[in-house]
């Protein structure tokens, strides 16, 4: 058993998830619960650890939708509100365990430290804010969770760079727009990969749907998942039917075991 890595989607929405606040478009209004989604998230569970890649807005109510009784640690891809504003909410595991490991590069541990500057402040912190472990992730350089390697991966959004994070045979990767041919080689033989496909038209950061198949077809894995889905997508089971047998649409609450 401790050879599996399970995966959970927390979230696999955009910025501002789906239904968008006040929207009328039809995916917004959708009945299908695939069709909801949360700002993008994954729990990964390996040798008797949790740890969750990014930590958005959402973040309380994944946690009480899928519960787990110990954050081992947070891995960061980037410094974008929908996927640090939720670390606030990792007070009820502070509480109960003491300081929480976090993992990123420097620059996004900066923006952190800046928007949430009283879970960093040295001294006497004011009481009831969390304490987090930071650690500093180079994309050269891999570092072990648990006794399992993690592989940083850098990705470019626009001009900003993302870390995304193989484990195993398994890698998420999200915000991505570019990947430079060494980090590629980082890609080789994976079971599961997941990445962002953003909605059918072309996006200044985003893949867009033929973008992420492309890649996804690059990559090679012996299966794909799509995340960071905006509703400009389109429902889930009409793009899902006309997906390679090898691609699927990633939807809340969805787990693999790999």
């Amino acid at each position: 058993m401790d050879d599996l890595l399970k995966v959970t989607f927390l979230g696999t929405g955009t910025s501002q998830g789906i239904p968008i606040i006040g929207s009328k478009h039809p995916v917004c209004l959708s009945d299908d619960p695939k069709d909801k989604r949360l700002r993008v998230s994954v729990l990964l569970q390996f040798n008797g650890h949790n740890y969750v890649i990014d930590c958005g807005p959402d973040f309380r109510q994944q946690m009480l939708t899928n519960p787990i009784d110990r954050l081992d640690g947070l891995l960061f891809t980037h410094e974008h509100a929908d996927h640090t504003a939720g670390i606030d909410d990792i007070r009820p595991f502070f509480f109960r365990q003491g300081d929480i490991p976090i993992y990123g590069s420097e620059d996004t541990m900066e923006a952190i430290k800046k928007r949430f500057y009283y879970i960093f402040a040295d001294g006497e912190r004011y009481p009831g804010a969390p304490a987090v472990q930071v650690s500093l992730v180079d994309k050269e350089m891999p570092f072990t969770l648990s006794g399992t390697e993690v592989v940083p991966i850098e990705v470019w959004h626009n001009r900003l760079p993302v870390l995304g994070y193989r484990i195993k045979d398994f890698a998420y990767l999200t915000d991505v727009k570019r990947v430079e041919e060494a980090e590629m080689k980082k890609l080789t033989n994976l079971k599961v990969l997941v990445v962002n496909a953003l909605r059918v038209e072309a996006h200044h950061s985003h893949f867009n749907l033929e973008e992420a198949l492309a890649f996804s077809k690059q990559v090679g894995a012996e299966r794909t998942y799509f995340t960071h889905i905006s509703h400009l997508l389109g429902f889930h089971e009409e793009v899902q039917a006309k997906l390679p047998k090898d691609v699927f649409l990633a939807y809340d609450n969805l787990t693999l075991t790999i």
